[in-house]
Formats: structure tokens, C-alpha cells, sequence
């Protein structure tokens, strides 16, 4: 299989690489409000040789003045799971919230309106997100170290951050791990 460079960032509305050094590329915005970059590899990499990759691609992207994206290097598959009834998929995955109309929902925390679901600037740490916990009532979530900087650009310690969270099973959202795995 083929390996490919998936750059995830903010959605932008003219995201663009130089041509000279990506002769290849392919760019999507989608529905998440998210840009995708898709590159091409010619040959498949070792773990140690796209961790350099990513590396210099990072650097470039910084030069190029962008600062919020994630890089990862993978085969062009699509992992697809299937469930015979909703007990499995919930023991798996547990509630997962939706909003059926795409809109943030407001809500009333503590006499004032609030966006839910939305991650914003924290107060007490580094972010901040209001959500509604399973008894309906709804809950102002802290999470993030306020001296520390998020390099998810960087693949070891974005690997080593979601290990050490166990983001592969990242809770339910009214808690700082689904949060915080969310950002990484």
C-alpha cells in the first residue's frame, strides 16, 4: 500500500505548498471546519524515517506561517468497525454526544448563556469547554496546562502524550482527558 502525509489545520482558505518541493498534493476542507494537505510518499517509510520527515515538514510549515496543524504518515486505509447492536458499540465507545442540526447549542451556566461543546480560552487552566453531564445539567470543563505549549506537530510527543492519556480510550466528554486527548 501507499503511504501518504496528512496535514490537519484549522480550515484555511488558501492553504497552498510550494510546488517546487511538493509537485503533488491534494487539499480538502471539510465539514469539521479543517483543512486536510494530503502528500504522497514515493516509497514507504521506517518509524524513524517518517519521524524526520515529519520533522522537516513541520519546520517548513512553520517557515510558511502556519502554527496549529498535525502531521501524520500512514497508509491510505480506512479502519472501519461494525457493531451487531448498540450494547457493543457503548461498551467500546461508551455515550457519544451529537448535535443533529450542526449548531453549537447554548445553554445556561450560572445565570449566563454558553456555547456547548466549544473549547475556548480557560480561566482557572489553559482551556475551557461547557458541556452537559448525564444527570442534564450542564458543567464548565477545565483542562490544559497554562505553562506548558501543545507541540502535537511534533509525532513523538504527540504519540507519547496520547499513550501516557490513553487516548485511544479517551472518557466521557464531560471530563478534561476526553478534552485534552481531543486537542492532541
Amino acid at each position: 500500500m501507499k503511504q501518504f502525509v496528512t496535514v490537519v489545520m484549522e480550515k484555511q482558505d488558501k492553504a497552498k505548498l510550494d510546488e517546487s518541493i511538493f509537485p503533488v498534493y491534494e487539499t480538502f476542507n471539510t465539514e469539521q471546519e479543517t483543512t486536510l494537505m494530503r502528500i504522497p510518499l514515493n516509497k514507504d517509510l521506517s518509524e524513524d524515517e517518517a519521524n524526520g520527515y515529519a520533522e522537516h515538514l513541520a519546520n517548513y510549515l512553520f517557515e510558511e506561517g502556519y502554527d496549529d496543524f498535525d502531521i501524520v504518515i500512514g497508509e491510505d486505509v480506512i479502519d472501519e468497525e461494525t457493531y451487531d447492536d448498540d450494547d457493543e458499540f457503548f461498551e467500546q465507545y461508551g455515550v457519544m454526544w451529537f448535535n443533529e442540526d450542526d449548531a453549537v447549542d447554548e445553554a445556561e451556566y450560572q445565570g449566563r448563556k454558553v456555547k456547548l461543546g466549544k473549547p475556548m480560552q480557560g480561566d482557572v487552566k489553559k482551556f475551557k469547554v461547557y458541556v452537559k453531564n448525564p444527570k442534564g445539567n450542564v458543567v464548565k470543563v477545565n483542562f490544559g496546562d497554562k505553562n506548558s505549549k501543545i507541540k502535537k506537530s511534533n509525532p513523538a510527543r504527540r504519540r507519547s502524550f496520547r499513550a501516557r492519556h490513553n487516548c485511544d480510550n479517551p472518557g466521557p466528554r464531560h471530563k478534561a482527558r476526553y478534552w485534552s486527548c481531543r486537542k492532541w
